[in-house]
């Protein structure tokens, strides 16, 4: 994960992080979802259900045009906690696993999202530390987030 920070993220050490348990952090600035980043994601795992990236057949849908892959929702958490979560003492960390993913609502191209989370739980292993956060991802003017997540990572002495 990144050293760097926004001022609304969680910045702790191994040793400390424990201390965090119930803390929120973010949310990050707002973001551009684009059907360019949608096709990508499309051609890259082969993915190409008309909902993403057919515009004129996605209008004749109950979302109204294209929407992102839940998948691609869910990569975004990648940037998101790097931002948002910071151990700054780990030598490495990794992205663990997920406990809970759930897609409430649609994440629609040309909609902005932005992201924010809270540490649930910080457990000791032999080379460092597991940290359970929560995360939620969301769509500027929407009612329901387009993701809510419970993330497992790694953080390593």
């Amino acid at each position: 994960m990144t050293t760097e920070s926004s001022s609304t993220a969680c910045v702790t050490t191994i040793a400390d992080a424990a201390l965090q348990i119930g803390r929120t952090f973010g949310p990050t600035e707002w973001r551009p979802m684009t059907q360019q980043r949608v096709n990508q994601f499309a051609e890259i795992t082969g993915d190409h259900n008309f909902i993403h990236v057919d515009p004129v057949r996605a209008r004749q849908t109950p979302f109204g045009g294209t929407i992102a892959h839940g998948y691609l929702t869910l990569s975004l958490l990648g940037p998101i906690s790097q931002e948002l979560l910071v151990v700054k003492d780990a030598k490495t960390s990794i992205n663990y696993g997920l406990n809970k993913l759930r897609f409430p609502a649609p994440l629609p191209v040309g909609a902005e999202f932005r992201g924010h989370g809270r540490i649930v739980e910080v457990t000791p292993f032999e080379a460092g530390i597991q940290v359970l956060a929560a995360f939620t991802i969301d769509v500027k003017g929407a009612p329901k987030p387009a993701l809510v997540a419970e993330c497992l990572f790694r953080y390593y002495r």
